[in-house]
């Protein structure tokens, strides 16, 4: 059986640590007792690791041998902030999938609400991303950074940036990805609901960004984004 992956939240020498309502769950929850074995990420190496203390928001751990963790290509999702309750699943779907980073991105077609009440968000983003990267047994939790505007998100660098797009009629995600080596950062841009407007297109565009389609299917913003994100994930792992 395979043992449960968790990521610690302090790591000194050859001891880790679970915190707050993190080490609360694994108590309660799961019953935990010392002297039970998990698989612990630290620093983003996995080792094996035997509880040593157990007290109210704090669960301590030995680490032991080291375990193999197979590398994952680096993707950042610029994703528009739409409803947060689909973007939570799609935050959420797009880091079991692996991203490397997830940008908010604040588009001409996000509600003004949604856009004030964004910030806000950061933390409760952020523990999706770490329960979600738990459960797919990543090592590390991706990078959830604060949300920029679309100029500020086409001036970002990467050895290959792709804004998907609607109107798009030529170029498909794996034509693109196929004629570039997955090597490096990749930056994939996925827009809110309605899509990016001609004017962040054009700002895109003029940063040097690559236009691509997924097809001729009108998808939801969440769908979208995890579907380029599987997409791009399993092309850049081909051989």
């Amino acid at each position: 059986m395979t043992r449960r992956r968790w990521i610690a939240d302090e790591v000194s020498g050859n001891r880790a640590s679970l915190t707050g309502e993190h080490a609360d769950h694994l108590v309660r929850v799961l019953r935990a007792r010392v002297g039970q074995e998990f698989d612990i990420a630290a620093g983003g190496v996995v080792c094996r690791g035997r509880i040593v203390g157990i007290e109210k928001g704090r669960v301590d751990f030995e680490l032991n041998e080291e375990i193999a963790a197979s590398g994952v290509a680096n993707v950042t999702l610029l994703l528009a902030i739409f409803k947060f309750d689909r973007m939570e699943w799609a935050i959420e779907k797009c880091t079991e999938l692996g991203v490397t980073r997830i940008i908010p991105v604040i588009a001409r077609r996000t509600d003004a609400h949604l856009a004030s009440a964004a910030a806000k968000r950061a933390e409760r983003w952020q523990k999706i991303g770490l329960q979600a990267s738990e459960q797919s047994r990543r090592t590390t939790p991706p990078e959830i950074a604060a949300p920029l505007k679309v100029w500020e998100a086409a001036n970002l660098r990467g050895d290959l940036r792709i804004v998907l797009a609607e109107s798009e009629r030529q170029a498909q995600l794996t034509d693109v990805l196929a004629r570039h080596p997955g090597e490096g950062e990749t930056i994939l841009a996925t827009g809110p609901e309605g899509g990016w407007t001609d004017g962040e297109l054009q700002i895109f565009q003029e940063a040097g960004w690559m236009p691509a389609s997924l097809g001729s299917t009108i998808l939801r913003a969440e769908t979208a984004a995890i579907a380029a994100t599987a997409i791009t994930m399993s092309e850049l792992a081909r051989p």
